[in-house]
């Protein structure tokens, strides 16, 4: 179905889910700015749609967070941010792509065009894709191409909150993207956007002009200059034939599913669950408590009362000043009166470090374990000794669990979209041949946790002892990064070097 021809209210998802999104997106972008106008805003909001709350002073449910209330009249913000979610976010996506996943094809024009694309880029946008998926509930890969930029396509990453998706039986079906231009003229009321919906074999491209809610009516390509290159490509429906029918040229990736959140939302039960799910307010407690630590540091700075006696005169209506390097002072001829305060009292508050050190642990650990991650992922725990890639996983178990959870989303959503195009690639826009477009690539992740050459040595001496692998395989073992060849090689080196007279122990000889 082409883009949209009417005004509409943008987007056209359930208000719910909207705030939700934003909601994360602000604790993600690590802004204070942002998360205080958030809050601020819905609890003003809340006050209002709500009032039967304000009876008997009980304020709105926003008011009530730390990030929703005003800073008092006449005093400057204290409100400090621990950028958790964003460490969160940044660390999903590490635990999946901090090595590139493997690609394979059995094609081997196939095999050198994957090679090509991971090294071209891919790896960076699947990372990129892997932080937005873990703050936004998932992420979105498409294929683009641009002449100006590229003789040939590639994969981009768009965002869970640019993304309208059309799903059937929890299969994405279709997907339409929008961008907000900058606006052409200093009418700030004026808001363009770039709708890019793509369909099996298909994608359309429309320019709407309207405002901060709305869609808006649609106006030609050519009204912008973003969007004005697009105008001969389409036909006159706005679309454009992408060479690869069989295909869709997006894909998605939920984070996790299911979303407990919007289960019951029609619009946005196929959507995935962000890692922030239930943790914002563990989130806001961190805040206010970090920030309570800090307003202890603040009030534990020392303060000298001094008597006027030590004030030295600054002149007629000026006041007087006190020199705190000087070592004598001059007072009154008269003996000291019972109850009569020092002439220097010193006022040193108490800074309560490990109270508030204890509770900033406590929270994160709860917020990590409710993402579903290990508190030693986080540096929370262990004192830095060297320990094996074995204690490592046992350490981390829960993190290894959701990693492994994600890759099961991850895993087709690439291979699809490296499928999508490698077929436009082989299409008539491009023309490439040699493309094997008949089976879809296979998607393997690596180990994010690698064992050193010790243990790798240690596995291959008992393997060894036991007869149960072969030269070839030990060496394959303890040089996973070596192909074939050298394999091969070493493998002969090895035996040049073994004494003729031993025989190998690995291999059988007959009798």
């Amino acid at each position: 179905m082409p883009l949209p021809t009417t005004d509409t209210m943008w987007p056209p998802i359930d208000p719910k889910v909207s705030a939700t999104l934003a909601d994360w997106d602000a604790w993600w972008s690590a802004e204070p700015d942002r998360l205080e106008q958030r809050y601020m805003n819905r609890a003003a909001a809340d006050q209002v749609n709500r009032p039967s709350q304000l009876r008997g002073g009980v304020v709105g449910a926003f008011a009530r967070w730390f990030w929703g209330a005003p800073t008092p009249a006449g005093e400057k913000r204290t409100k400090l941010h621990v950028p958790l979610a964003g460490d969160i976010a940044r660390t999903s996506s590490e635990l999946l792509f901090s090595e590139p996943p493997r690609i394979t094809s059995p094609a081997t024009a196939t095999q050198d065009r994957l090679d090509a694309l991971v090294e071209g880029g891919l790896h960076a946008t699947l990372l990129e894709g892997g932080e937005v998926g873990s703050a936004l509930g998932g992420a979105y890969l498409r294929v683009v191409w641009d002449a100006d930029v590229s003789d040939t396509p590639w994969i981009d990453a768009v965002a869970a909150d640019r993304a309208v998706p059309e799903f059937r039986y929890g299969r994405l079906h279709a997907v339409t993207f929008w961008t907000v231009l900058g606006n052409t003229d200093t009418d700030d009321r004026r808001v363009f956007r770039h709708l890019e919906k793509h369909e099996r074999g298909r994608i359309y491209h429309g320019l709407y002009e309207g405002s901060l809610t709305s869609l808006g009516h649609a106006v030609p390509l050519t009204e912008h200059p973003d969007t004005a290159g697009l105008a001969r490509e389409v036909d006159s429906e706005g679309g454009l034939d992408t060479g690869a029918p069989k295909h869709l040229t997006a894909s998605y990736a939920p984070n996790v599913r299911p979303s407990r959140a919007w289960r019951h939302i029609p619009t946005a039960a196929r959507w995935g669950q962000s890692d922030f799910q239930g943790i914002e307010g563990i989130l806001d407690a961190l805040d206010e408590t970090y920030s309570s630590w800090m307003r202890d540091v603040q009030n534990g700075k020392g303060r000298i009362l001094l008597s006027e006696a030590m004030l030295q005169s600054a002149g007629p209506g000026k006041g007087g000043v006190w020199n705190e390097d000087q070592r004598v002072y001059t007072g009154l001829s008269r003996l000291p009166r019972v109850g009569e305060a020092d002439p220097i009292d010193v006022v040193q508050f108490e800074i309560r470090v490990q109270e508030h050190a204890d509770t900033c642990r406590a929270l994160i650990e709860q917020a990590v374990r409710q993402a579903g991650y290990s508190a030693s992922t986080f540096g929370e725990s262990g004192d830095g000794a060297a320990v094996t890639a074995t204690e490592i996983r046992a350490r981390e178990r829960r993190s290894m669990s959701t990693r492994a959870r994600k890759a099961l989303y991850w895993g087709p959503a690439i291979a699809d979209i490296v499928a999508a195009l490698l077929a436009v690639e082989s299409g008539e826009r491009f023309g490439v041949r040699d493309l094997d477009t008949n089976e879809p690539p296979r998607v393997e992740f690596e180990d994010s946790i690698s064992e050193g050459p010790k243990e790798l040595a240690e596995t291959a001496e008992v393997l060894r002892r036991a007869e149960a692998a072969s030269t070839e395989t030990l060496v394959r073992l303890v040089n996973p990064s070596m192909d074939a060849e050298a394999v091969k090689a070493e493998v002969a080196r090895i035996n040049s070097e073994r004494d003729p007279g031993a025989p190998d122990p690995t291999e059988r000889h007959p009798l």
